[in-house]
C-alpha cells in the first residue's frame, strides 16, 4: 500500500502521463540512497510527502547541474542513470542541509578530517585480470599514487605506501584499498558493473575510516577507452572521500559525484580549484615544500593508449550478435536479453551495461541449480515483483532474490487452451501500457490478467485465450514482448523487433529492425531486403523460421527477375 502511495504521489508530481510507475520508484529509491530524501520510519510508516519529493528532486538538480523544475524530467533521469560515487551527496540532518544551501562555497566537508598530514596507504588486492585484463598490478599503483599525489600537490600532505608483508596479507595503513564485488562485508554492497563504481569512508577512528573500494565489476584501465572506466579519475575522487571531503556541486570538479571519464595527463594532474579550497580548508596550504608528499622520484606512467573502436573480438560476439534470446524483459528501466546461462542488459540511456554476458545463477539468486533458459521474464506493475517462467514452473523475486515458497506450478494461473488443455509453458509476457493489463503467451495463443485485483489466485480475464495474430503486423511465435519508451510495444523473434506504436493493434505496415544493431551494440551487417509483415498479408509467414523468410525472399526476387526478362 505504502508504494503504491508513493507512486501514485510521484506521478502527480511529474504531471507525465507517458512516465512508467518503476521510473519514478527506481528514483524516489535514489533520492533515498543519496541523502537528497530521509529513510522512511519503519515504525511509523511514515510517508515522503508530494512537497517534500519535489523539493528533494530540485536540490539534487541543482546539485547535479540541471534545470531546476522539481519533476523528473528527462535530464534528470538520464543524471540519475550516470555511473557514479556510491557515497551519498547529502550527508546530516535537514539543519545542515540548509546551512550548506546559504554557503557561497560550493564545495562540502564531512566535519571529519585526519589528525596528522602524514599518512599511509597500503593494497590489499588488485583489479581482477579477467575483467580487467590490461592493468598490470605495477600500473595499479602507479595510478594510486598519482591520485594521491593530487591531492598532497595542493595540501601540506604526504602519502606513503606500505609494502605487503610476507605470505600475502597487505599492511594495515591509514588508507586500505581493496577491489571487492557486490556484498563485500562493509554494508554498502556493489551492483554489478555500472551504477556504483566505488566508495570511500571518511576519516575518524573507526576501523574502516579512510578504506576505499572499488567495484570489482567494472573494467578498470589506465585512460578509459572503450567500455572501461578510468581508474585513475576515481581513485582521486575516492581519496577526496577518505580525506574528509563531500560530493560537490560545483563543475568542473573532481568531487562532483558523477562519473567524468578519464584525465587527458594524468602526470600533471592539477586540482580545480573547488576541490583546492576545499582540502586547503580541511589541512592548510601548502607552502614551498616538494610537490607529491615525501617521494622525490614519483614512479612515470607511459602515455594512455589512444580510444580503441569497438572490435567484435570479445567471446561473446557470436552469441550476443546472432540473436535468437529466450526472454526479453523490462526490468527497472532496464533491457534484459536472456540466452541460455546468461543475460546482457541495456541501461535506459541506450548503452550496453557490458559486452560481455552475467551469468544468471550468480545475478538472480534462487533459481534452480543448472538453469540454462528462462521462457519469459516481466516486471508485475502492483508490487514491482518479477516473475520468472521456466517450463511448468513460475517464480516471484524480490528484486534479485526468489521469494520463499516458489517455484509454483504455473497451473496457479488458470490459463487452459481453447482445446481445453492446461498450460504446461509460457513463451512471452509482458504488461501492455495501453490498459496496464498482464498478458502471456503460448504456442499462438494469449490470456489477459487484470493484476491489481490480483489475490493469491490468479485467473485469466473472460474470453480468453484468443489467437496471437490479433497482434497484427508481427510474427505470431514471438520469443518475447515489452514495453518501452512512450508505451510502444516491442516484439521479439530471432534477430529482429517490431514496434507497434502505443501498443496498437491494428497497424497498416510495421517494419522489422536488428536487435543486434539497435539494442546490443554489434555491427550492422551488409544491407538486405527485412522482411515485413502488412496486415493484408494472409499467408503463413509470421510462423516461419528466419530461414524459410530468407528462401521466400529469394524466391519473390527471382521471380520479379524472371518476370522482366520474359516482358522484354
Amino acid at each position: 500500500m505504502e508504494l503504491a502511495l508513493l507512486l501514485w504521489m510521484v506521478l502527480t508530481l511529474t504531471e507525465s502521463a507517458s512516465a512508467e510507475a518503476e521510473q519514478y520508484s527506481r528514483a524516489v529509491d535514489w533520492l533515498s540512497r543519496y541523502g537528497y530524501l530521509p529513510p522512511q520510519d519503519p515504525r511509523t510508516s511514515q510517508l515522503q510527502t508530494k512537497e517534500g519529493i519535489e523539493k528533494a528532486i530540485r536540490v539534487m538538480q541543482r546539485f547535479g547541474g540541471v534545470q531546476e523544475t522539481g519533476v523528473l524530467d528527462s535530464a534528470t533521469l538520464k543524471l540519475i542513470s550516470t555511473p557514479r560515487c556510491s557515497l551519498p551527496d547529502v550527508v546530516g540532518s535537514e539543519d545542515m542541509l540548509r546551512k550548506r544551501r546559504r554557503r557561497r562555497k560550493r564545495y562540502a566537508l564531512s566535519g571529519l578530517k585526519w589528525q596528522k598530514t602524514d599518512l599511509t596507504w597500503s593494497i590489499h588486492n588488485f583489479p581482477s585480470r579477467s575483467n580487467s585484463p590490461g592493468l598490470a598490478n605495477d600500473m595499479v599503483e602507479n595510478l594510486l599514487f598519482h591520485a594521491f599525489k593530487a591531492w598532497s600537490d595542493a595540501a601540506p600532505l604526504s602519502f606513503r605506501k606500505l609494502p605487503s608483508v610476507s605470505g600475502g596479507t597487505a599492511a594495515e595503513g591509514d588508507i586500505k584499498v581493496s577491489f571487492a564485488r557486490l556484498l563485500h562485508d562493509d554494508g554498502y554492497p556493489f551492483d554489478g558493473k555500472g551504477g556504483t563504481l566505488a566508495h570511500a569512508f571518511f576519516p575518524g577512528r573507526d576501523k574502516v575510516a579512510g578504506d576505499t573500494h572499488f567495484d570489482d565489476d567494472e573494467i578498470w584501465s589506465y585512460g578509459g577507452e572503450g567500455e572501461s572506466t578510468d581508474l585513475f579519475t576515481v581513485a582521486v575522487h575516492e581519496f577526496g572521500h577518505a580525506l574528509g571531503l563531500s560530493h560537490s556541486s560545483t563543475d568542473p570538479s573532481i568531487m562532483r559525484p558523477y562519473y567524468q571519464g578519464a584525465v587527458e595527463d594524468v602526470a600533471n594532474f592539477k586540482l580545480e580549484l573547488d576541490d583546492r579550497l576545499a582540502i586547503q580548508q580541511l589541512y592548510g596550504v601548502k607552502d614551498g615544500g616538494p610537490p607529491g608528499g615525501v617521494d622525490p622520484d614519483p614512479p612515470r606512467l607511459p602515455s594512455p593508449p589512444p580510444p580503441k573502436p569497438t572490435r567484435p573480438s570479445e567471446p561473446s560476439f557470436r552469441e550476443r550478435c546472432q540473436g535468437g534470446f529466450d526472454a526479453v524483459a523490462n526490468i527497472r528501466g532496464e533491457v534484459f536479453f536472456f540466452k541460455g546461462a546468461h543475460f546482457w542488459r541495456t541501461k535506459r540511456d541506450g548503452s550496453l551495461v557490458s559486452l560481455n554476458p552475467a551469468q544468471i545463477k550468480n545475478f538472480w539468486i534462487g533459481l534452480p541449480p543448472g538453469t540454462n533458459k528462462v521462457d519469459a521474464v516481466y516486471e508485475r506493475k502492483s508490487d514491482s515483483r518479477i516473475i520468472f517462467f521456466i517450463g511448468s514452473q513460475y517464480w516471484v523475486f524480490k528484486d534479485t532474490n526468489a521469494m520463499s515458497g516458489y517455484p509454483r506450478p504455473l497451473s496457479d494461473w488458470g490459463m487452459k487452451t481453447k482445446s481445453g488443455a492446461m498450460v504446461d509453458r509460457v513463451d512471452a509476457a509482458f504488461i501492455w501500457a495501453h490498459n496496464g493489463k498482464t498478458y502471456l503467451f503460448s504456442r499462438g495463443e494469449f490470456w489477459r490478467f487484470d493484476e491489481s485485483r490480483r489475490g493469491e489466485q490468479v485467473n485469466p480475464d473472460p474470453g480468453y485465450p484468443k489467437e496471437t495474430s490479433l497482434w497484427e503486423g508481427v510474427p505470431s511465435d514471438i520469443d518475447d514482448i515489452i514495453t518501452w519508451g512512450e508505451g510502444d510495444a516491442y516484439f521479439f523473434k530471432d534477430n529482429l523487433y517490431w514496434v507497434l506504436k502505443n501498443g496498437g493493434l491494428n497497424q497498416d505496415v510495421v517494419s522489422s529492425k536488428s536487435i543486434a544493431v539497435d539494442w546490443l551494440r554489434c555491427p550492422a551487417p551488409p544491407a538486405t531486403a527485412a522482411p515485413r509483415f502488412p496486415k493484408e498479408c494472409k499467408c503463413d509467414l509470421r510462423g516461419s523460421s528466419s530461414i524459410l523468410r530468407s528462401s521466400w525472399i529469394l524466391l519473390i526476387s527471382v521471380s520479379l527477375v524472371i518476370n522482366e526478362f520474359l516482358r522484354k
